[in-house]
């Protein structure tokens, strides 16, 4: 195991409706430092699957697996079949969980959208971090 000052940072950004060439590191002609640098200086990752919608897309890249397979094939409606539940599967670790257990922090900012679905206007039918809703805390994000 690699003592812990000598553990490299891991950042993880999914951007919403972004090609591969919408940096400036990859060829845009739109201005991007801070991500430039960031990639220039780590490791890009270039070979990711858009899976078309964010959720789907966004489950793929919290657990390393095809959607379906995460729980997320469609979208937040559970369509009563584990690979269309619409929030992520126990038996699918994420990310959060893989790194915790090598003893890193972890921090998520941003769109969780992989805990099913919530109907807006009725706030108190909400059931946030119960079994078919669970929060980035609950899968082992410390900090949301």
């Amino acid at each position: 195991m690699i003592p812990s000052h000598e553990k490299p940072n891991v950042i993880l950004i999914l951007a919403d409706n972004m090609g591969f060439v919408d940096l400036g590191v990859t060829g845009s002609e739109i201005n991007t430092p801070n991500i430039d640098t960031l990639a220039r200086d780590g490791v890009l990752l270039s070979a990711m699957y858009n899976c078309a919608r964010c959720c789907p897309t966004r489950a793929s890249l919290l657990t390393g697996l095809y959607p379906h397979n995460a729980g997320v094939g469609h979208m937040g409606a559970n369509l009563g079949t584990p690979a269309y539940q619409g929030f992520l599967r126990n038996d699918s670790a994420t990310i959060a969980e893989h790194l915790r257990a090598d003893g890193y922090r972890t921090l998520m900012s941003g769109k969780w959208h992989v805990a099913g679905d919530f109907e807006a206007r009725k706030i108190d039918s909400w059931r946030v971090g119960d079994v078919e809703h669970p929060t980035p805390r609950q899968r082992e994000f410390d900090h949301f």
